[in-house]
């Protein structure tokens, strides 16, 4: 059965995107047919983070009814398929957002999630993917605007008949997260599905046009990340653990001690 989750965000800049690249691509290393659309046709990010803005075909031509959905599929990292948005406001203004259902019943024969990127704040364009969605995933920053535009956008969706599964509290210091994580399900009234930490490594990994969890797969983002991905499919979150390096009897340290001294001699 194909479960469609759509991450959204009250306000721009909580790193929604950054989260649905990477929980699409751990859905994809975890073995799962995973699809990611980005359903932001004025402001498109996805392209740009996975490094597909020259992508010739994109949402905005398949919304503008120039090619087919076949034709905007792209792989991407872990075995994550991508259709990304276009960035040109060209493309933009010939897009049909009304066509974005049509869309969305041809991606769901091919695989067993998708993930919509939804567009951030409250429009005509944001409540499509909302509405279509099985359930919505809030990403929310540990900051009141944050807060007070993700609860707006729990109230909507379910105003236009959604569901909100839960939130993700994104960039958070990690000695608050418990506090924290009390006080976000106390005031947006659902469960927090996982903490993603501050970590600098998120910016390095953008920079490298990777998701965090191909690149620092063992940072706390992406263990974060991994976490969140293995409780959506139901599975036991297993840690990836480094190969233990044996450790050195006395005869190898004599042994190294020893050749070093004579090499140094000659």
């Amino acid at each position: 059965m194909v479960k469609v989750y759509t991450i959204a965000s009250g306000k721009g800049g909580t790193g929604k995107t950054t989260v649905s690249v990477n929980l699409g691509t751990m859905l994809a290393k975890l073995g799962k047919e995973t699809y990611l659309m980005d359903a932001d046709i004025g402001m498109a990010n996805v392209g740009l983070i996975l490094g597909l803005q020259d992508a010739p075909v994109t949402l905005h031509e398949i919304l503008a009814g120039k090619n087919n959905i076949e034709d905007g599929i792209y792989p991407g990292p872990g075995g994550l398929k991508v259709i990304p948005s276009g960035i040109s406001l060209q493309g933009f203004q010939q897009a049909d957002p009304d066509k974005i259902r049509d869309v969305l019943s041809e991606i769901v024969k091919r695989c067993e999630f998708l993930l919509i990127d939804a567009p951030a704040g409250i429009s005509k364009d944001g409540v499509v993917p909302l509405a279509v969605a099985d359930e919505v995933i809030l990403v929310v920053n540990p900051e009141l605007s944050s807060i007070v535009d993700a609860l707006k956008t729990k109230i909507l969706t379910e105003v236009v008949g959604g569901h909100v599964l839960g939130s993700i509290i994104n960039r958070v210091d990690q000695d608050k997260s418990d506090v924290i994580s009390r006080k976000m399900e106390k005031v947006l009234g659902v469960k927090v599905l996982g903490i993603i930490p501050e970590d600098t490594n998120v910016r390095r990994a953008a920079a490298a046009r990777s998701p965090i969890v191909v690149t620092y797969p063992d940072s706390p983002a992406s263990k974060a990340i991994h976490r969140i991905a293995s409780d959506l499919i139901g599975v036991a979150y297993k840690e990836d653990t480094p190969a233990k390096v044996p450790r050195e009897g006395f005869i190898d340290r004599f042994s190294k001690a020893l050749f070093k001294k004579k090499s140094d001699k000659k």
